[in-house]
């Protein structure tokens, strides 16, 4: 019994190992995932900085354009006081070059606000593009160290079942159906037992049965949870 018992303990180990790998074959690529994701939202804000920019660059030119038009149409309002015969006119063209030079200093501030526009948009692009540079680093290097546990994971499984399998094959049908059946009610279907107490429902169990589990002749369930028992000596570990 002591040889079955051994086995029940290797075995439940295995099938934790397993259950372990199989979470972080799960959570690996949802890693992955999240890490993509935060990469793309940082390429984002680089190309949403250079749209600004460009857009202010743009808003810009057009500003300098229409200054020029202003300077042209100021420029031919003028010639035309030479022309006017009578001193409504004269007022008239004179009240015109007003309301086109007014324009025209009104762009001439756009143009400054504009160009201070330009110089923000250049500064705030210049920072993410280098907290890009120094994040493309860090994401590239994590995400290959991932993909590569992901990998890595795939052959201790393929390992970690045949060794499940090979153990469920020494172990006798009547036990492997016992296990079985408790470990569908438990998340363990094995648990140790220290100073009277179960490992699995950490309950007391009986001063009698604590002995007999010593003894290693017999399978014995523990009274409370139902699981298979074995005796663990914790001192073992600290000699």
């Amino acid at each position: 019994m002591r040889e079955q018992l051994s086995l029940l303990i290797e075995l439940q180990k295995a099938e934790s190992q397993i259950n372990k790998l199989n979470a972080k074959c799960r959570s690996l690529p949802e890693e992955i995932a999240r890490l993509e994701e935060t990469f793309q939202n940082a390429q984002a804000g680089v190309e949403g900085s250079r749209k600004k920019l460009e857009d202010v660059q743009k808003a810009h030119r057009e500003t300098e354009d229409k200054l020029k038009k202003g300077q042209e149409s100021l420029k031919k309002a003028k010639g035309r006081l030479s022309e006017v015969k009578t001193n409504k006119e004269y007022q008239a063209v004179l009240k015109e070059n007003e309301v086109v030079e007014s324009k025209n200093s009104e762009t001439e501030d756009e143009i400054i606000a504009l160009l201070e526009a330009v110089d923000k948009a250049k500064e705030e692009l210049k920072a993410k593009e280098k907290e890009m540079e120094a994040y493309k680093g860090h994401y590239e290097g994590t995400k290959k160290k991932l993909e590569a546990e992901l990998h890595s994971l795939d052959d201790e499984l393929s390992s970690g079942r045949q060794k499940s399998e090979m153990l469920k094959l020494s172990i006798s049908r009547d036990l492997m159906q016992k296990y079985e059946a408790i470990k569908s009610l438990h998340n363990s279907a094995v648990a140790a037992v220290w100073k009277e107490v179960c490992g699995g429902c950490y309950m007391n169990i009986p001063p009698q049965l604590y002995i007999e589990l010593q003894k290693f002749e017999a399978l014995h369930l523990c009274p409370n949870c139902n699981r298979i028992l074995y005796w663990f000596d914790q001192n073992e570990g600290k000699k």
